[in-house]
Parts: C-alpha cells; structure tokens; sequence
C-alpha cells in the first residue's frame, strides 16, 4: 500500500522546517530566529496560498515553521534559548530521512510526549490544525518580537549606557559592582564584581562589555584574559557576539571565561528583572504579559 501523502499544510511545514535545518547545519549549527526566517524565504518560492496572510498578520508558510518547530523540539532535533534555534547532533541526523520523513518523525515524538503529559489525542480536520498552528504560532512571534524589542532599545544605549545595563543584571543576580569604568580607557576592564562587599571570597568577576554589532574577536577576549588573575573569573559581553577566534580563545585557557552574547544577555535579564532594584529596573524596563499555552 503506498504510503498517504502528506496535508498541503503540512507539505509547506516539511519543506520550511527542512530548509531551517539546512541553514542552521551551514551555519555552525545555531542561529537567531530572525535568521532563520530571513534565510528560509530567501531559499524557497511560495506560492499564493502558502504567502497568504492569516489573521497573526504572518505568511501561512511563517506559521508553519513556528508550529511544527514545536515537533522538533520534542523530538530533541532542536533546542530553543534566547531567540535562538540551535540544532543537536540527533537533528543533524535526521536530516537524512529527508523534508517529509522527517517532520513525521518529530510529530511522532511529540504525540509521544503529549501522552506522557497525560494529554488526550484527538483526530483532528485541517482547517482546525491550522487554527491551531496560528494561535500556537502568534504566541511565539509575540515572544520573538518581544525580543526584537528588547534588542532594538539595547542598541539605542551608548556603550556606557550598556555597561551600566550589565553592571544592574549583575547586582540583580547577587553581586556587588563596586567598580564601573569611567568614561575614556578602561584598561580591559568595564566592570569589577564581588560576591560579598569587600571582595573578601572568591572569586572576583572582571567584565569586559562591548556594545557593537560586529562580533568580538580573538584579541579582544585576549586582552580580557591579559588583567585575569589566578582566582578571577572573567566575563566578556558582547552584542555582536563573537567570532569563532573568540571562542577558542575563551575556551583554550585554564582560566574561566564567559562569554555573553546579545541573546544570552536579553534572556538573563528577563530572568532576573523581578530582583532588580527599582532604580536598576529603570535602566530597561519590562512589562510580564502571560498566555496559557497549552501544547508548550
């Protein structure tokens, strides 16, 4: 018996999800959802009815990669932090199977997950799904959009504005900031923090934060690692993320260093705004707005 062909829905799924995959495997396996989608309608042609626009304001074709990204979540082939998609090794090997056999395969795992949350299946028509997939889909471009806004009035900061920003979340996490650089030379070092008010326990946090859109590089997390101390810790911050250089150079000392990128750095400030100071909360405020979401 040949096998049912899929739903004209969840044909356009298959082939959105696959060509998300596909950039994120070129891309070091991760990437921010604006560039996913970005990369996705630059890859594929869509027709009227996959470009028509449902009551989200969004393309059909946009839902539908929103939706079913949930399928490949719970199927482990993705991973999504702070506005972004990262793809796992289990995702990178289920590219093989192909667009369709590989959507079934996350929808599969999901409906696997559902019964374990004790949640009852049922048989439901397209035009249902696609409601479904709408509301499920809305929820997530809220999300996505709140983090665009964010990022936005982030990158209206000037860079002292942006280094007072990361001395607050800190303060929110428990620290002490007990050194802000000044403006002009900072010598490498932006921020100092403690754990308790003298600096008597170790260790003892210095933080270098650049606010620019190109990524910091190997000498730059170089010159962090040149004021480190045996018992510092050091912490790079920076909005335009880091070059692969960046990275090694973090990773290839015996010294801890923690790099920060814009998205990491938006998704600890929404963690820690409700233990910010009223004054600290100022400097970027946020205003919590819940959904019930059922199938999350």
């Amino acid at each position: 018996m040949a096998k049912p062909s899929l739903s004209r829905t969840r044909q356009v799924a298959a082939k959105v999800i696959y060509a998300a995959f596909t950039f994120l495997k070129e891309n070091g396996g991760e990437a921010a959802y604006r560039d996913i989608t970005a990369a996705v309608a630059s890859r594929l042609r869509f027709d009227d009815w996959e470009m028509e626009l449902l009551k989200s304001g969004e393309p059909r074709w946009k839902v539908c990669l929103s939706y079913y990204s949930i399928d490949a979540v719970k199927a482990g082939y993705i991973i999504k932090k702070a506005g972004k998609w990262i793809l796992t090794q289990e995702g990178e090997s289920a590219m093989a199977l192909g667009a369709e056999s590989l959507l079934e395969q996350g929808t599969l795992a999901y409906r696997r997950w559902r019964k374990e949350q004790d949640l009852k299946e049922e048989q439901i028509g397209e035009a249902e799904e696609d409601l479904q997939q709408e509301e499920t889909a809305t929820i997530q471009d809220l999300e996505q959009q709140a983090i665009e806004g964010i990022r936005a009035q982030i990158y209206r900061l000037n860079p002292y504005e942006f280094q007072d920003l990361v001395a607050a979340l800190l303060r929110g996490m428990g620290y002490y900031t007990p050194f802000i650089a000044p403006r002009g030379k900072d010598g490498g070092v932006d921020v100092v923090a403690y754990r308790d008010p003298l600096g008597t326990q170790s260790p003892r946090m210095k933080v270098q934060v650049k606010l620019r859109e190109n990524p910091a590089s190997g000498p730059d997390v170089r010159q962090l690692l040149g004021v480190l101390q045996r018992d510092d810790v050091g912490i790079f911050v920076s909005a335009g993320g880091f070059t692969p250089d960046a990275r090694q150079a973090a990773t290839g000392t015996q010294v801890h260093v923690e790099l920060i990128d814009l998205e990491r750095f938006i998704a600890m400030w929404q963690e820690y705004y409700p233990k910010l100071t009223d004054e600290d909360k100022k400097l970027l405020p946020l205003q919590p707005i819940y959904f019930y979401s059922p199938q999350l």
